[in-house]
């Protein structure tokens, strides 16, 4: 007999183990909302002139990149990233992918497969580096242990940049092109969800994530938001 309650005491012990821990997740849009003159159209004939003619104008339906992400500490997540190593590729003088979100703790390599040159430098507080002058025989790393905005630049190429955004833990996700996101295994709680765009200043809401099933927020990024003087 006692050795039954055992053996059961440690298939209870076991299931209990490989249970799964209950988690939800967060999902929603995020989207851009025009200034208030270009919303009304306001000026857009003068784009129609010869002086205008290659002046870029925003289309902010077709804004992409947009990083949602919880902005704190997660109470029982494992700090670890969820990729311990990403790439960014340099091709054709342009870095790919244009911004690249990743977790603090995260090392990220930088290929080069072009034929010509490049510089990869960063000056941005949180993570300045240079990796000199290098071809397709080398294949640099950096890893990101500070939180921040990270502009990347090619010291030889004046177009080509990039931005290793920094967040502080694994639940983050980059929105599809209809602006559609979702952070998934989080455990439950009430949390600061943050979304960003680098045209845009960033919005914080706040999230209750229920044991199951999907908290579900929506975002506008206006420049509205900043502060009038």
């Amino acid at each position: 007999m006692m050795m039954l309650e055992r053996c059961f005491g440690g298939l209870a012990l076991l299931a209990a183990l490989i249970t799964p821990v209950h988690a939800g997740s967060i999902a929603g849009t995020v989207r851009a909302a025009p200034p208030a003159l270009a919303a009304n159209g306001a000026g857009a004939g003068a784009y129609e002139s010869r002086r205008y003619k290659f002046v870029e104008k925003i289309d902010y339906d077709r804004l992409r990149d947009f990083v949602v992400y919880i902005d704190q500490v997660v109470p029982g997540a494992a700090e670890a990233p969820a990729e311990k190593v990403v790439t960014t590729t340099q091709k054709d003088a342009n870095f790919e992918p244009h911004v690249l979100p990743v977790a603090v703790g995260t090392t990220v390599l930088w290929p080069n497969e072009d034929d010509i040159f490049h510089n990869v430098f960063s000056m941005s507080d949180p993570a300045p580096f240079d990796l000199g002058y290098y071809k397709r025989e080398k294949v640099p790393k950096v890893t990101f242990e500070r939180p921040g905005r990270v502009d990347v630049h090619c010291a030889i190429h004046t177009k080509m940049h990039c931005i290793i955004l920094v967040v502080p833990n694994r639940f983050f996700a980059k929105a599809d092109e209809k602006g559609r996101f979702t952070i998934a295994e989080v455990p439950p709680g009430t949390y600061k969800v943050r979304a960003w765009h680098e045209r845009f200043p960033s919005k914080v809401l706040g999230v209750v994530v229920p044991p199951a099933g999907a908290a579900k927020v929506d975002f506008v990024l206006s420049l509205g938001d900043l502060p009038k003087r």
